[in-house]
């Protein structure tokens, strides 16, 4: 099938799902990345956001950064504050990133998602055989794997952990929840150490650990979004620990236990884990 069909189409971005992540971030990082060379100015100033990669920056490099602006704000800023040479190469991996997790909310049946997951998969086979498909973040990708030699592995792995995610199942248990995290941002870490040239066990070991309190965190910031779909994520394990304290509270009390299970629930999952 047609990359413009399983992959995202070459031109107008075509993002139906509401991201997760386009709150504003903390203002001192939000002035820091202003100040870089070729961020773009306000809406209406002409500034381009392809700037931030300097001049040459061709068609797909302008794609996958503009597709990292409107679907994870925050990784396209952080990605702004890398080094110009691996610049490119970052927002390459994102988009990537981008395209599997919005694959699971963009599709109206399983199959129609393992078909696109079966794509990725084939994409990445070919980036590495040389061949990549005529699709704007697999030709980015493919000159990050020839620029950076980066592992396949973790690649794979990302794919493989998205395309189990399609199940929509709960977590049992933390561990569960921990694996998937792992699987997915500490990939990206460890594809991102690569990309900066960092090889060093003890960045491993912390990329391994920042991955899962990433996964844990957006787990938790999705929350209200799932409950929207009437979907639930959160550890199994920790919700009967929240359904044992609500069978004590009164109706009137309602309200103001939710807001303090929530909280002694956060609590629990970061620091007792």
């Amino acid at each position: 099938m047609a990359a413009s069909t399983l992959g995202s189409a070459w031109g107008p971005l075509r993002l139906g799902v509401t991201s997760l992540c386009c709150r504003r971030p903390p203002r001192g990082l939000w002035a820091r990345v202003r100040r870089l060379p070729g961020f773009p100015g306000p809406a209406g100033s002409g500034r381009s956001v392809a700037a931030a990669s300097g001049p040459g920056a061709s068609g797909t490099d302008q794609y996958c950064m503009e597709l990292l602006r409107k679907r994870d704000y925050e990784s396209y800023l952080c990605s702004l504050l890398l080094p110009a040479q691996s610049r490119s190469s970052a927002f390459a991996l994102r988009a990537f990133n981008v395209e599997l997790a919005q694959v699971k909310d963009s599709v109206s049946e399983k199959t129609i998602g393992l078909m696109r997951m079966q794509f990725w998969k084939k994409t990445v086979d070919d980036i590495y055989s040389d061949n990549p498909p005529h699709q704007p973040v697999a030709i980015e990708l493919w000159k990050a794997v020839k620029r950076h030699n980066l592992t396949k592995r973790w690649l794979m792995k990302i794919i493989d952990e998205r395309e189990k995610n399609l199940d929509d199942k709960a977590y049992h248990n933390i561990q569960e929840l921990e694996n998937y995290a792992e699987n997915t941002q500490s990939s990206l870490l460890y594809l991102t150490l690569e990309i900066l040239g960092v090889k060093d066990l003890h960045a491993d070991h912390a990329a391994s650990h920042i991955g899962k309190a990433q996964g844990i965190v957006t787990c938790l910031r999705a929350t209200p979004y799932h409950g929207t779909r009437r979907r639930v994520f959160l550890p199994m394990d920790i919700c009967m620990l929240a359904r044992s304290f609500h069978k004590s509270v009164p109706v009137k009390a309602f309200p103001a236990f939710l807001q303090t299970a929530k909280t002694k629930i956060q609590r629990f999952v970061i620091f007792e884990n």
